[in-house]
């Protein structure tokens, strides 16, 4: 386990680190779906699920995560460096940036179950005092996750052009998450 936290009304959240061999199956069950169709992954088999896995997990800039939320798989979390990336060439990347992808599993829709989840994985993210800024980049389509984003905090950016979208940049800073975090007394 890398993470722990208990979600009020929810849970408690544990990110584990994404095992190529044992999670493939329950992976490409998701990233195969129609409502993960902004992925990339839905023609892609069980083994090819398992291999592009298994090449992350080789790399010391990417890392994959299963969100579990109370002994049940609920949802795939990606950190990355941006400098590591193919986004990394294509916007001006900051000492402190650190991209992340989220997909959350359908048939583990809760009514909050985002809202709750979203602010966890930030301050997962922010836990590490070198990173300020996240990164993301959903396809330019996915007018959902964009208005999740802003919802979020996030600031909308540019346009990019990525090997395999049209995609939107957005940026979340520290300074922006923590102040929102503020609760009045």
């Amino acid at each position: 386990m890398t993470y722990q936290e208990t979600l009020p009304g929810l849970g408690e959240l544990r990110l584990v680190p994404v095992d190529p061999a044992a999670d493939a199956a329950l992976l490409h069950g998701w990233v195969t779906q129609p409502w993960a169709r902004f992925w990339g992954m839905g023609g892609y088999t069980v083994d090819e699920v398992r291999e592009v896995y298994a090449f992350l997990d080789g790399l010391a800039t990417h890392h994959a995560y299963l969100i579990d939320l109370d002994g049940v798989p609920a949802g795939l979390f990606q950190t990355y460096q941006p400098e590591a990336d193919p986004v990394g060439e294509r916007y001006p990347v900051r000492p402190g940036d650190v991209g992340l992808h989220l997909l959350l599993a359908a048939d583990r829709r809760t009514p909050g179950l985002t809202s709750a989840v979203c602010p966890a994985l930030f301050r997962f993210l922010f836990t590490d005092p070198a990173r300020q800024r996240i990164v993301v980049e959903p396809d330019v389509r996915n007018d959902r996750a964009l208005r999740r984003l802003e919802r979020e905090g996030f600031t909308l950016d540019a346009e990019i052009d990525m090997p395999d979208k049209r995609a939107r940049l957005a940026f979340l800073t520290r300074h922006r998450f923590e102040a929102d975090q503020v609760v009045p007394a």
